[in-house]
């Protein structure tokens, strides 16, 4: 009988299933998927110190902040029941009736300059950065610093370079011969509040350029090229093929900015004071809740909470209905 050689003799196919791979393949990859799947305790347990957090300072606060503008209160000493008493009375009394509506304008205000000049300064150096990769990680570094720092401590240092007795930024000016320009930035009514817009752009920019980074990065530059073989300019082409993919950055970012403009109060209260600067230019709705919280009378902390819920539902209602739109934005684009 002769033997087979171990080496040449042909031996068996293993099993193939249907998409050609063999049958034993398929064991391993139930085991490997099983292995890589994480039990819900795991997850739990990594979610559980978020969720305590959260709980503690975002959820323990807005209702205790609700039950609180319930009742009418004398110093720290709770009275009676008030129900919606105190809502009436922040919007009906002297003279908050008068100062929320101009609060809310002065948000609108800084949430539109703060669209137009950060975020669109903001698309603009992703842009360059994203077309010129050369010193690309320094100047991420560099537009992301402000970002890193507090805004009581940019309030505090943009105060002290815009003061018109011994500001660097008005010296300046005088030196170069335009005299004219110089002027008490942060003391004139109307130039409170655009500084305010561009000295939170200055601090906030590096957020949107990073988000629109990332973003262009994501974009396949093959369309970008399809549309400059086809004759597009290049502003053309980025206009009508990359920036339609730009729209969910675009979401995200403005749903971000109208919060952030409408919790507004470490920033305008370094530049400003309690009061929002002269005339209540710089007046916000954050500026407005610590005034009535700390300086509102015997019944402060009932007509602060409540107006404190007011903001709430107005922030998360507005941003809500915000998100709902650029959503249907994306889809239509």
């Amino acid at each position: 009988m002769v033997r087979a050689d171990p080496v040449t003799a042909e031996r068996p196919e293993p099993a193939r299933h249907r998409t050609g791979h063999p049958a034993g393949y398929r064991a391993g990859y139930r085991a490997a998927y099983r292995a890589g799947r994480t039990s819900p305790a795991w997850i739990a347990a990594f979610c559980l110190p978020a969720l305590v957090l959260y709980g503690m300072f975002v959820v323990v606060p807005l209702v205790t902040a609700f039950y609180y503008g319930l009742f009418r209160w004398e110093g720290i000493r709770q009275g009676e029941f008030a129900g919606l008493g105190n809502y009436l009375e922040v919007l009906t009394r002297y003279p908050l009736n008068q100062e929320i509506p101009a609060a809310l304008w002065h948000n609108v205000l800084f949430f539109a300059g703060t669209m137009a000049i950060q975020n669109t300064v903001g698309l603009g150096l992703a842009v360059l950065l994203y077309r010129n990769p050369r010193g690309k990680r320094f100047l991420q570094t560099i537009f992301s610093l402000p970002y890193l720092i507090s805004p009581l401590i940019v309030g505090y240092v943009w105060s002290l370079l815009l003061s018109p007795t011994f500001g660097p930024i008005n010296f300046l000016l005088r030196a170069a011969g335009l005299d004219a320009w110089a002027r008490p930035w942060l003391g004139d009514p109307d130039t409170a509040l655009p500084v305010l817009v561009l000295v939170n752009a200055w601090q906030w920019i590096g957020g949107p350029m990073l988000i629109f980074l990332a973003a262009l990065g994501g974009i396949p530059r093959e369309l970008e090229e399809a549309a400059a073989m086809d004759g597009a300019s290049p502003f053309r082409a980025f206009w009508s093929v990359r920036f339609p993919l730009l729209m969910p950055a675009v979401g995200v970012i403005t749903v971000l900015t109208f919060i952030g403009c409408f919790n507004l109060f470490d920033l305008v209260y370094a530049l400003g004071g309690s009061d929002g600067g002269p005339g209540g230019a710089m007046d916000v709705l954050g500026l407005l809740y610590y005034r009535t919280a700390f300086e509102g009378g015997t019944n402060a902390i009932g007509e602060s909470s409540a107006l404190a819920i007011m903001i709430f539902i107005l922030v998360f209602g507005a941003s809500a209905v915000l998100e709902r739109f650029l959503r249907r934005r994306e889809v239509t684009s």
